[in-house]
């Protein structure tokens, strides 16, 4: 992904990843990807109270639906069956109307679960440095990827590997040194203005 530079996370850029929206594309929702610490949950929150929408969370709404939490799932079932619950979830999310849906951070890594969400939502991913990403998450123990020896250089090759799937985000923001709300307007901004010229 050209637009993801080391020089970028430092001044907080914002990289835009798309010349336009297919016009065949019915969107009416808000889907946020990224790595896991990079705000997906904190800032879709704002971004629905402030845009009146109905907040989603995928990994929330796994959880509630299985009866196990998402570290209870890895370990008694494996990741497979974990991205099964996803796969099923985008379905039957995908076709919401006015919701801000926050998907766990490889949900959208699935080519066909990438596409599904595309059809009905414009889907921002929210950045982070490797190092940042660490300093967020490091205290919390629930987090089953991070399980290894070296959890640091497990988020960095896990970041390199799904540059390409975030790449295809409608648009990228830097949230380095933005608070919640400052990304939340750039996506309300963007979002309506894709909205409104489509209409």
């Amino acid at each position: 992904m050209e637009a993801i530079h080391q020089k970028d996370a430092s001044r907080g850029a914002v990289c835009r990843m798309f010349p336009g929206v297919d016009a065949n594309r019915n969107i009416r929702n808000i889907a946020l990807t990224g790595f896991m610490g990079c705000g997906k949950t904190s800032v879709g929150r704002v971004v629905a109270k402030v845009a009146g929408f109905e907040f989603l969370d995928t990994d929330q709404f796994i959880e509630e639906h299985v009866g196990k939490s998402i570290p209870r799932i890895f370990e008694e079932h494996g990741e497979e069956t974990f991205r099964r619950y996803e796969r099923e979830v985008v379905v039957r999310l995908a076709e919401r109307e006015n919701a801000v849906i926050a998907t766990g951070g490889g949900l959208l890594v699935d080519a066909e679960n990438m596409d599904t969400m595309k059809q009905y939502a414009m889907v921002f991913c929210l950045w982070a440095s490797p190092e940042s990403i660490w300093r967020r998450v490091k205290d919390k123990s629930h987090r089953p990827l991070l399980q290894t020896e070296n959890p640091k250089q497990r988020i960095i090759d896990l970041l390199e590997e799904r540059k390409p799937a975030y790449g295809r985000s409608d648009m990228l923001i830097n949230t380095e040194y933005r608070s919640a709300r400052d990304v939340a307007n750039l996506i309300l901004g963007q979002f309506r203005q894709t909205t409104r010229k489509a209409k």
